[in-house]
């Protein structure tokens, strides 16, 4: 039987949410890493990590084309890193604020 276009949207948007608990109940960091690792592949993993690692530079204001330098992640990226920072749904600054809290206990 052919599923309506409906019916994928709602199981589609069902499973991302049930991902997002999924990810919720992840509660050390090796778990993270486990879970990740199945789930994603390495690219994707890097692609992440890359991501993650100018966050702290460009908090600081560092300029693109330094933080390319400093860390060899693309200026494209580093951009749209700066972006979601800046314009985005705050996420990035949410994990990042809660893991320099929980670092200076």
């Amino acid at each position: 039987m052919k599923m309506h276009r409906h019916s994928a949207d709602t199981l589609i948007k069902q499973t991302r949410n049930d991902l997002f608990d999924a990810i919720a109940t992840i509660q050390t960091a090796e778990e993270a890493k486990l879970f990740l690792k199945d789930l994603c592949t390495p690219t994707e993993i890097q692609a992440m990590t890359d991501r993650w690692l100018v966050v702290s530079a460009i908090k600081a204001e560092k300029p693109y084309r330094q933080i390319y330098d400093e860390t060899g992640v693309s200026v494209t990226t580093v951009g749209r890193v700066a972006r979601c920072i800046m314009l985005g749904d705050g996420g990035y600054n949410l994990i990042f604020d809660r893991l320099k809290k929980n670092r200076k206990k």
